[in-house]
């Protein structure tokens, strides 16, 4: 896979498709951590999720929240958690992919969260917003813990919260690519660093930019979609870097077709439509 501009011919070969023999644990099985207060950033990244193909799609939250997830989302499953081993012991149902951050606050409890999930046997981890932002002045912490690990983690950061980590490679003259290459090879994460051009960067040096895109993407929401569709992916087995860019496409050509007026709940219900396109693509193989 080279570095060029984000297409499915670089990655339509690793998509996921079920077969006849596939059932919801095969298809991939995701875990996400709920927030207690911004729930609704955990509901849209588990039903994109969902929609990505992910076949059993679990939100583990305090038991307080229970009610506002369980009542409010039909097709995934919904665990109370007394406290934090509570929370871990969710891990038993061995997810291939799990999602915390979104809607959490940027406090030292969600930074000793993300520290110990780190230290389970998890085969890939999105971190994404409050996980992120809760690293701020302590982003070698989260490296070191990243380098220590044998799980995929994936960052996922607005140019805010990618500041908050990289202060340095927030300034300067480095263009968006080169500064998520460096990101990337410093943290160990594959980095996905978004905007109107998300980049897309791995620790190995390879990245792939997403140029088309869509000005009404940025709207509250979207980016727990996009954290939604990457763990959904990631949870069917797809390569981490084919996943991403996979992803990233997916969410831009949702946002292209929906347009004015989209709000975050489109881009989910208009998932299913990318994904049909997907299956009748035609391309050759590079």
């Amino acid at each position: 896979m080279t570095n060029s501009c984000n297409h499915p011919k670089h990655w339509l070969a690793d998509w996921p498709k079920p077969t006849r023999q596939s059932h919801k644990y095969s298809r991939g099985v995701a875990l996400i951590y709920g927030a207690t207060s911004m729930t609704g950033a955990a509901r849209l990244s588990a039903l994109a999720c969902a929609r990505a193909g992910a076949g059993a799609t679990t939100i583990a939250c305090a038991e307080s929240v229970w009610p506002i997830y369980a009542t409010t989302l039909l097709s995934i499953m919904v665990r109370a958690c007394r406290d934090w081993n509570d929370a871990l012991a969710c891990l038993d149902s061995k997810p291939r992919a799990v999602l915390i951050g979104p809607g959490q606050d940027a406090t030292a409890q969600t930074r000793q969260q993300v520290l110990a999930l780190l230290q389970q046997p998890i085969p890939a981890l999105v971190l994404d917003a409050g996980a992120i932002s809760a690293f701020s002045e302590q982003s070698i912490v989260l490296f070191e813990a990243i380098q220590n690990s044998h799980t995929q983690v994936v960052l996922t950061p607005h140019e805010g919260e990618f500041a908050r980590l990289f202060p340095d490679l927030a300034v300067g003259d480095l263009s968006k690519s080169q500064r998520s290459v460096m990101a990337a090879q410093r943290s160990g994460a594959s980095v996905v660093l978004k905007g109107n051009d998300t980049v897309i960067a791995h620790p190995t040096g390879l990245w792939m930019q997403q140029l088309e895109s869509s000005p009404y993407l940025a709207t509250a929401g979207s980016g727990d979609v996009l954290a939604g569709i990457i763990t959904g992916l990631l949870a069917q087995g797809m390569p981490t870097f084919q996943a991403l860019c996979a992803a990233v496409w997916m969410h831009s050509q949702a946002g292209q077709a929906l347009g004015v007026g989209l709000i975050a709940e489109d881009l989910i219900a208009i998932l299913p439509q990318i994904g049909r396109q997907l299956l009748t693509y035609e391309y050759e193989p590079q």
